[in-house]
C-alpha cells in the first residue's frame, strides 16, 4: 500500500504564470482594447446570455459530428487571432500571419507542446479581450452564473466531460494538459477556467489595486494546489467543476483584501 502523499506543482505554477502574464499584457494593451470596443461594457443581460450560450454550445458539441466541430473552432480561433493582431499591430497584412501559423502547426506539426502553446496563447488573448468589456458588477454575476452552469453540466448532464473529451480528441486547444510533478499522472484544466481566473484577477486589480489582483491569482493557484492534493489522493470524483475551486480561491483573496483594508 502506497502511503506517500501525491501532489502537483506544475499546474498551479503554470496557472499563476499565465494569468500574471495576461494581467501585465492587459494593462499594456488596455487602451487598444478600449479603442477596439469603443469603451463599451458588457451588460448583466449580455453576461447572462454568454453563460447560456456556453451551456448550449457544450450540449451541442456532444451531438455535433467531429468534423463540423473542427471547422467551427479552427475558424473561430483564426478569426480571434486575426482581430486581436489587427488591434495590436494595426496592419491587416501582418495580422494574417498568426492565424496562418496556427493553422499550419495544427495540420502539419501538432503535438502536446504546440497544443499547450496555443492553448496558452488563446487563454491570454481571451483574457485581454474580455477583461476590457467587463465591469465589477458583471464580473461577479458572470462568475456566479458560470459556476452554476458548470456544476449542472458536470454533475447533472455530464455533458462538460463529454464535450471536453471530444474536443481534446480532435486536438483542439481547449485546455492545457500538463504532466503532474512530482505526481506521476497528467492534469487537465480548461481554457474557460483559466479565463475566469484571469478575469477575476484583472477586475479585482482594477477595483482594489494591482497588488490585490495578483493576490487573487496567487490565492486561486494555491486553492488549485490544495484541490489537486485531494484529487490525487482520493477517488471522490473523476471530473470536477474547476470553477468551484476558482471561486473558493477568489473568496479567500477577497477576505484577505477586506482584512488589509480594515487595518
Amino acid at each position: 500500500m502506497n502511503n506517500v502523499l501525491e501532489f502537483d506543482v506544475s499546474l498551479p505554477l503554470i496557472l499563476f504564470s499565465v494569468v500574471t502574464l495576461s494581467d501585465v499584457l492587459y494593462h499594456r494593451l488596455s487602451e487598444k482594447m478600449k479603442e477596439l470596443f469603443e469603451n463599451r461594457k458588457i451588460s448583466v443581460r449580455t453576461a447572462s446570455f454568454m453563460v447560456l450560450l456556453m451551456g448550449v454550445m457544450i450540449t451541442l458539441i456532444v451531438f455535433f459530428p467531429g468534423q463540423l466541430i473542427l471547422v467551427i473552432f479552427i475558424a473561430l480561433y483564426s478569426i480571434m487571432m486575426f482581430i486581436f493582431s489587427c488591434a495590436v499591430l494595426k496592419k491587416w497584412y501582418f495580422s494574417i500571419i498568426p492565424p496562418i501559423i496556427f493553422v499550419s502547426f495544427y495540420f502539419f506539426y501538432w503535438n502536446l507542446y504546440t497544443f499547450n502553446l496555443f492553448a496558452v496563447i488563446f487563454s491570454v488573448i481571451i483574457i485581454i479581450y474580455l477583461g476590457a468589456l467587463f465591469s465589477w458588477k458583471t464580473t461577479w454575476i458572470f462568475t456566479l452564473l458560470l459556476t452554476i452552469m458548470d456544476v449542472i453540466q458536470v454533475f447533472i448532464t455530464g455533458f462538460m466531460g463529454e464535450s471536453a473529451g471530444k474536443m481534446i480528441e480532435l486536438g483542439l486547444p481547449v485546455a492545457i494538459i500538463l504532466p503532474a510533478f512530482p505526481a506521476n499522472t497528467s492534469i487537465v484544466l480548461g481554457l474557460g477556467d483559466i479565463f475566469l481566473v484571469g478575469l477575476l484577477t484583472i477586475q479585482t486589480g482594477l477595483k482594489n489595486g494591482r497588488g490585490m489582483g495578483i493576490l487573487t491569482a496567487l490565492s486561486i493557484s494555491v486553492a488549485m494546489f490544495v484541490f489537486e492534493i485531494v484529487s490525487l489522493n482520493t477517488e471522490l470524483f473523476n471530473f470536477f467543476p474547476a470553477t468551484i475551486v476558482v471561486v473558493v480561491g477568489w473568496l479567500v483573496s477577497m477576505g484577505i483584501t477586506h482584512l488589509v483594508a480594515q487595518k
